[in-house]
């Protein structure tokens, strides 16, 4: 089994289809269903289930798939560490973010080092970017998770408070700051299961027993900001990731007793390969240029 089979196998898993996959690679169609059929017909295997022209992982497509990605990932490693004196001229960075406000700062300070490397970026939650990095679709995760995980090499970045907006015609619109307890008494509109900015918020109502309406879950900052706008509740959100809009306005919660700690993270087993490390090396010189307030202790 070669490296280039085993790329075949991971775009056509990746993007569904032989065509889509083949474009991706820029091979043809017959050239990249050769290399999957050889994988079949050398080990017996079924690798995929063909249906028309879309196709679905088989049981153990799936068992095999991160562990194709693993190998191709360690090859690119060993091609980091291998390139002449050992200067970064080539390669991608594939990052995986909860926020393009703090992705954003990080590659421009990784570009300012590094301008040969190409950068690319896909926003989730902490739950989809930790997922990402399991599955060697991302190599480093920006995320708002502070719940220590073996399997992830961690580094705080910045601790941001949550706040609560609403519209500008809401009562909570006149005030600075409100108690906690005050969002008691409102509809509250929430993200979706694995944002960690709500997962922080819950905990801090459970600590205080205090019962909330939840009159919607929302499943991105965008549709929460507009839901708000049209003043079907109240929004919370880490005051990094808040849009200011003349139509809203912040409430911060009295004490700021909710708060979202950035880290930005990989795999232990990547943290020191040559691209990973230097990324982080990277924020690091960053990290100390930023405000002191903003900076995680």
């Amino acid at each position: 089994m070669t490296l280039n089979q085993l790329r075949a196998f991971v775009m056509v898993a990746q993007h569904g289809g032989f065509s889509a996959a083949a474009r991706a690679l820029n091979m043809s169609h017959t050239t990249l269903s050769s290399q999957i059929q050889i994988i079949e017909r050398d080990y017996g295997a079924e690798l995929f289930h063909r249906r028309g022209r879309r196709v679905e992982l088989s049981t153990l497509g799936l068992e095999m798939l991160p562990m194709a990605r693993r190998m191709i990932s360690l090859e690119s490693d060993m091609r980091q560490m291998l390139d002449g004196s050992g200067k970064l001229h080539y390669g991608t960075l594939k990052l995986g973010a909860v926020s393009p406000y703090h992705v954003t700062e990080l590659i421009a300070s990784f570009h300012a080092v590094y301008p040969r490397i190409k950068q690319s970026v896909k926003l989730g939650n902490s739950e989809l970017v930790l997922d990402d990095l399991d599955q060697y679709i991302c190599d480093v995760g920006v995320v708002a998770s502070c719940q220590p995980q073996r399997r992830y090499y961690m580094q705080p970045y910045a601790r941001y408070p949550v706040i609560a907006f609403v519209r500008q015609d809401h009562p909570f619109a006149r005030r600075n700051n409100i108690a906690l307890e005050e969002l008691a008494g409102e509809p509250l509109l929430m993200r979706e299961e694995g944002s960690t900015t709500r997962k922080a918020l819950e905990d801090a109502l459970h600590e205080r027993k205090i019962k909330v309406d939840v009159a919607m879950e929302i499943g991105s900052r965008e549709a929460l900001r507009e839901s708000v706008i049209r003043g079907l509740g109240v929004g919370t959100v880490s005051e990094s990731e808040y849009v200011p809009d003349p139509r809203l306005r912040v409430v911060r919660i009295q004490n700021e007793p909710v708060w979202t700690q950035i880290h930005v993270c990989c795999l232990h087993e990547r943290r020191e390969s040559r691209l990973v490390a230097a990324f982080f090396d990277a924020i690091a010189h960053h990290q100390s240029a930023l405000p002191v307030a903003s900076t995680a202790a």
